[in-house]
């Protein structure tokens, strides 16, 4: 038997840790262990076991405390893809690991304070009557939970400052939870079969089936227009994977475009449809895990995390909206859930379907250098046109009328044409809130977040002004909190305004309204959306929630406010973001027997981004924003780093990015350039100050090189942990 196993932990250290194996436990690779780590326990992932006593200090070598898992929570083949992940995106392999962990944690975390040496001898001494009873209780007890003394809390931590008591950390297994059934048990879903297939749709799925039947890996770019029938497809190649007892895996980009989804995907397989999203419960999401486990489940849809959904006989991998920055984690490990998802259907030989409307530039450029297939449906099922689209120039608009006003002429005669009509209409602001920030006319400041670099935005039904990154809120101010002057002004336009704005003008109407503050869980979100369905509301505003998936009949109308929000980003992406969101939600109207029209407001109606979308034409889109590309040396013609210098502390963060950035100007070589350091977009986000690097390489294995030795010298150099990160592949440079 093995005597040492090497094991990852979830800390930012690029190494794993060996530990010896005692002889009551049996492991194997891909089991969780809880380990010793310092003076903490920490739960870790069985990498190797093996005999390793040759290389290291017996000595020093610390024992396994417990083993967590009957069987291995992690395949062999999870195990590959962890490693595959901690290479490509430059993580330690402890916090790629931790992503493809089972959703709820193993083990019971709790913090007593108990008594130490010096406090037995205390209590030997004279003591207060309360610092007596206290000591004493501990000595009884041996020790008590630190949540229950909130009502001594003060007196505890005076003891525990005088040395007499301590926290002890433990940690210990979860008891096992009963398996649940499956996530049908009491819909009312009807049994669909399939619909007839164009000719379009029939070529597609042709190509899709001689390559499943290869049983080798194969990539198809599935390029299809809005309202083609991709979604019957999927449903095809789906219901050929099952039928020769494989699996098949589904990844949408939003998790509101969930529910709709599996509720048709059940209505054609049953139970056999599992769902993995972050809005379910733990206890939800472990039961959805465990079926897929254990084999009840063989198809799975999920946003992007469900790539990790623990399948076996994995045939297909459909990334619906393949597009969609929403696919980034944000977060450490920085994956792109695409990308994860080809690299594990490479190893298991299935068949990658990527979806899309708007198919990423990078996406396309692939097809064309033959990496994927491409497929491409050019028509709506039967035969239905694509909407007409308007463009208003907002700068005439306000020549001609006088008045600044949200609506134009063009787009307050269409709503009101749809109402007589019966008919439904989408109004698109991309920005939330009431007022994009409030702004002092004397001394000319914005209010500010405290936590980060940016104005607050104004939600006026929560008389709050709100920070959409870390959360910070306040009341509206009565005075400026600069200059207390009371001349108070609130500048431009979100969501709920606009939706202010079309009561006040159609109070015969019924509106809804669908962004991050009316749906801020997953029921809600499904309420709105199943009004507007059963055509209990007439009008929906939103963000671009509300732009893609849904597949209402009669919408016969969209309207864009300020559809240029998106062209200011400082972000080389910004053209690409806005004609695909363009697209998308034009791509709503005229889907019934109805035809639709698109208004778009906008103050640059040249753009190109703003034309293409207008002509629903991706090729002129994508032939002009290519040239850019290669001007400007971004991808898909070079590979992209983001690498960020951050601290609480506005001189550290400097004085790191500056020993950084002279690491740097050694290690350029041919085919790297390196940009900065700067000052972030958003210098100050979350307390904490940002300086960033870009680096573009013309081979990814040039960058990882310099990559690691950004990470080796920031360890070498003694970095605080959590100061540097490392964004592979970056969607936004915010």
């Amino acid at each position: 038997m093995p005597q040492f196993c090497e094991v990852a932990l979830p800390v930012p250290l690029n190494q794993l840790f060996t530990y010896s194996i005692p002889d009551s436990l049996s492991l194997k690779p891909g089991m969780r262990v809880i380990v010793p780590f310092g003076s903490r326990q920490l739960v870790g992932v069985v990498v190797r076991c093996g005999d390793m006593s040759a290389a290291i200090e017996i000595t020093a070598i610390k024992p396994i405390q417990e083993v967590l898992d009957e069987e291995p929570a992690l395949s062999g083949e999870m195990l590959r893809l962890g490693q595959w992940i901690a290479d490509y995106y430059v993580v330690p392999q402890g916090e790629a690991l931790s992503a493809l962990l089972p959703p709820r944690s193993p083990v019971r975390r709790s913090t007593r304070v108990v008594l130490t040496t010096t406090g037995q001898h205390a209590l030997q001494g004279n003591l207060q009557a309360e610092e007596r009873e206290f000591l004493q209780r501990l000595a009884k007890r041996r020790g008590i939970r630190r949540e229950s003394l909130r009502a001594v809390w003060p007196l505890a931590e005076k003891l525990r400052k005088r040395g007499w008591t301590t926290y002890e950390h433990t940690v210990k297994a979860s008891a096992a939870r009963p398996f649940k059934s499956g996530p049908w048990e009491n819909t009312s879903f009807k049994p669909s079969g399939p619909h007839e297939l164009t000719p379009q749709q029939q070529k597609a799925f042709h190509s899709i089936r001689q390559q499943m039947e290869t049983h080798q890996f194969g990539v198809f770019l599935l390029h299809g227009v809005t309202g083609s029938g991709k979604t019957e497809v999927y449903l095809r190649a789906i219901d050929l994977a099952l039928k020769r007892n494989q699996s098949a895996l589904m990844l949408v980009p939003e998790i509101n475009l969930t529910p709709a989804m599996a509720a048709l995907f059940a209505s054609r397989f049953g139970e056999r449809v599992a769902i993995l999203h972050s809005s379910l419960s733990d206890t939800e999401r472990e039961a959805q895990w465990r079926r897929v486990r254990e084999g009840f489940s063989d198809v799975v849809i999920g946003t992007r995390s469900a790539v990790f959904a623990p399948l076996n006989r994995l045939a297909l991998v459909i990334v619906d909206e393949e597009h969609d920055a929403s696919y980034k984690q944000e977060e450490a490990p920085r994956y792109h859930g695409r990308d994860v998802a080809i690299v594990r259907a490479r190893d298991a030989g299935a068949t990658v379907v990527l979806g899309s409307a708007t198919p990423a530039m990078e996406s396309r450029y692939n097809a064309e250098r033959g990496k994927y297939h491409l497929l491409e449906i050019e028509q709506r099922i039967r035969e239905r046109p694509l909407a007409e689209t308007a463009v208003v120039d907002m700068r005439v608009e306000f020549a001609e009328t006088g008045r600044q006003s949200f609506l134009s002429r063009k787009l307050e005669a269409e709503i009101a044409r749809r109402l007589e009509q019966r008919e439904q209409s989408l109004i698109l602001l991309n920005r939330r809130g009431y007022s994009a920030f409030v702004l002092c006319r004397s001394c000319g400041q914005a209010i500010q977040c405290k936590n980060c670099s940016i104005a607050l935005t104004h939600h006026r039904r929560l008389a709050r002004l709100l920070c959409h990154y870390c959360g910070y809120a306040r009341p509206v101010p009565r005075v400026c909190p600069q200059c207390a002057s009371e001349h108070i002004y609130f500048m431009g336009e979100g969501s709920e305004r606009i939706e202010d704005a079309l009561h006040r003008l159609f109070p015969q109407a019924r509106i809804g309204r669908l962004d991050r503050d009316t749906a801020r869980g997953q029921r809600q979100a499904e309420a709105i959306l199943a009004a507007f369905q059963n055509h209990e509301l007439d009008i929906l505003v939103g963000t671009q929630m509300i732009a893609k998936g849904h597949d209402i009949h009669r919408v016969t109308l969209v309207g864009v406010i300020t559809a240029d929000i998106g062209l200011a980003r400082p972000d080389f992406r910004s053209a690409e973001r806005t004609f695909q969101l363009l697209t998308q939600v034009s791509g709503r109207a005229g889907r019934g027997e109805f035809l639709g029209e698109v208004v778009i407001q906008t103050y640059y109606p040249d753009h190109y981004a703003i034309r293409a979308a207008a002509a629903q034409d991706y090729d002129l889109f994508y032939q002009q924003e290519l040239r850019f590309r290669q001007l400007m040396r971004y991808p898909p013609f070079t590979v992209l780093a983001n690498v960020l210098v951050r601290s609480p502390s506005a001189e550290t963060a400097l004085r790191l990015a500056g020993r950084l950035g002279r690491h740097l100007e050694t290690q350029q070589k041919l085919g790297i350039k390196l940009l900065g350091p700067a000052a972030a977009a958003i210098l100050r986000l979350k307390k904490d100050y940002r300086y960033q690097f870009l680096l573009k390489a013309s081979r990814r294995n040039l960058l990882r090189e310099v990559l690691l030795s950004c990470r080796e010298f920031a360890q070498r150099e003694r970095f605080p942990a959590a100061s540097l990160v490392i964004d592979v592949d970056p969607q936004t440079l915010l």
